[in-house]
Parts: structure tokens; C-alpha cells; sequence
């Protein structure tokens, strides 16, 4: 049976699960900041970030019940319109089925209307292919910047990426 993804707002009874997701060795080596996350860290992330209404974070659920990540937006700038888009897949067989495809979808639906953002963007590793072409098919397009930083396992390279409310419009109408 085929899952699908549907989205639920993160509460503070999810910090543990999330915090177990976030140090996975799996999820970590593909994040720009690979420090292991605490409790207290997650706790302060919410009373700081997500209460005064600098992020929006979900949980992905499958319809089966199941979660398996998380889909958030940061540095949410209501005057600009803008808010930079992060995800990561918690359960490693969950990696490569599409789901974090449909949640990218989901979420820009709620960026574009209930945030009323503009422009969405995201940062990559660029050896993360796999988060590249999920990216890409959510409508997503690259830009040209691009910058190196140093990460737990040396220096790597950072690719941006980008999508405007009106490319998001023109997409759905087309698939309507």
C-alpha cells in the first residue's frame, strides 16, 4: 500500500523524537550544522524561534500513521515575504520514496497561502543528490550562488535553491 504524506504542527511533545531524528548519523552528515542536538537545544528552538513566529515546524505523517521527519521554515520575514525552507527525513527506510517530494509540495502550499510568503528558499550540501532532484521536483530551481563551509567532516560545498509564489501558481494551475 502507497502512503501518503500529509503535515501536522510540531508541539514540544515531539522534542524527543526529533532530537533522536537529528542525530542520526544519516540525517546529520547531510545538514550544514552536524553538531549532536540536545533536549534543552530543541526546547530553546521552540521558545525562541518557532513561539515568537520566526518558524512554522511540522512533522511529516504518513497516512498510515506513522512520522517520519519534519518540514520547517525559518528566518520567517513577513515585510519581505520571504523564508528559507528546511526538511529532514527521520526514518532511514523512509529515505527515497518520495515523501519528502510531497512534503516540500504541502509545505509551499501553506508558505504561498497561509504565510502569504513570496519566495521560498533552501540551502544543500551539494553532494546531496538525493535532496537535490526531490527539490527540483517539489519546483524548485537552482540559483547561481553557491558558497564552501566547514562541517564536522571538513569543507564542503552549499548550493542554493529557490522558488517564487507566482512559478508555485503557474505549477498547480498546470497540474490542476
Amino acid at each position: 500500500m502507497e502512503c501518503s504524506v500529509h503535515l501536522r504542527q510540531m508541539t514540544v511533545d515531539d522534542t524527543d523524537r526529533i532530537v533522536e531524528w537529528r542525530n542520526k548519523e544519516f540525517v546529520r552528515r547531510n545538514f550544514i550544522y552536524q553538531e549532536l542536538f540536545t533536549r534543552k537545544g530543541h526546547l530553546a528552538w521552540i521558545k525562541n524561534q518557532v513561539e515568537p513566529g520566526y518558524v512554522v515546524q511540522f512533522i511529516i505523517c504518513l497516512s498510515d500513521g506513522r512520522e517520519i521527519g519534519s518540514v520547517y521554515f525559518r528566518d520567517i520575514d513577513k515585510k519581505s515575504g520571504t523564508a528559507e525552507y528546511g526538511i529532514f527525513i527521520g526514518e532511514e527506510d523512509a529515505l527515497g520514496c518520495g515523501y519528502g517530494t510531497q512534503a516540500a509540495k504541502k509545505a509551499l502550499a501553506y508558505a504561498f497561502t497561509a504565510l502569504g510568503l513570496n519566495r521560498v528558499f533552501l540551502r544543500f550540501l551539494a553532494d546531496n543528490m538525493g535532496a537535490y532532484y526531490s527539490y527540483l521536483h517539489a519546483g524548485f530551481h537552482m540559483t547561481n550562488r553557491k558558497e564552501t563551509v566547514e562541517t564536522l567532516r571538513g569543507e564542503r560545498e552549499v548550493c542554493f535553491m529557490e522558488i517564487e509564489r507566482d512559478a508555485w501558481q503557474a505549477a498547480n494551475r498546470k497540474n490542476a
